[in-house]
């Protein structure tokens, strides 16, 4: 089993093997490479919990590295290392994009606090995703929620039963109106309209309720229903 894989950006053998013994110790599975390139192209495998960046990259800079993390869009935390320990020397990195900056020499266990910190702020900023509970007829979001009327809330439910098939207009109208007698099909777009305003799309719930020329309406995004 490994553990948080963390990206070590160094141009120094020695300091690099150290920082990935040090690592695995605590827990943590350490890559490492020594060119900003190579550091960018292993952010689109996704897994990496944190970085480390040395300010200086031989021929490169480690401000530039960050400063293409943010400019592309990259939430990762980043601790910069650096000999450099003047505070226009840390205001430049924390100006560039780093959570941390940390001066060499350095004590291990400082380094590993402060990652553990960036690691718990970058899980507390990660948006939780919507869930719908049943019991409240609620849409529980991220920032806020909402709550349905029952028929809202049927008309939602059975749209998850199917994530990311369409349902016709019919279909829809059988299973939860067919039985009344008293309606037609007209009634879904009525619903679906009063979905769609409490559903904003601009907001973060991840969902959003789709129309499907000529096939009917779906869920798109994973909606969790807890009972």
């Amino acid at each position: 089993m490994t553990g948080p894989r963390i990206l070590i950006v160094d141009d120094d053998p020695e300091i690099t093997s150290a920082l990935e013994r040090g690592l695995a110790l605590h827990g943590y599975d350490a890559v490492s490479e020594h060119r900003t390139d190579r550091a960018l192209a292993r952010l689109r495998d996704g897994d990496l919990c944190a970085a480390i960046v040395d300010v200086m990259l031989g021929g490169e800079s480690g401000l530039d590295l960050v400063r293409a993390i943010r400019t592309a869009g990259h939430p990762l935390p980043v601790v910069m290392l650096s000999a450099l320990a003047e505070v226009e020397d840390r205001a430049a990195g924390l100006e560039a994009g780093a959570d941390d900056y940390i001066v060499k020499p350095f004590s291990f266990e400082e380094l590993v606090a402060r990652l553990k910190v960036q690691e718990r702020r970058a899980e507390a900023a990660r948006p939780r995703p919507a869930t719908i509970d049943a019991r409240s007829r609620q849409v529980i979001g991220p920032t806020r929620d909402v709550t349905l009327t029952q028929r809202e809330f049927d008309l939602l439910a059975f749209l998850c039963t199917t994530p990311g098939e369409p349902l016709s207009r019919g279909a829809i109208f059988d299973a939860l109106w067919g039985a009344d007698g008293s309606t037609n099909e007209n009634v879904v777009d009525v619903y679906l309209g009063y979905l769609r305003r409490k559903l904003d799309p601009s907001s973060d719930f991840g969902f959003e309720i789709k129309t499907v020329r000529n096939r009917g309406f779906l869920i798109e995004g994973i909606v969790p229903v807890r009972p």
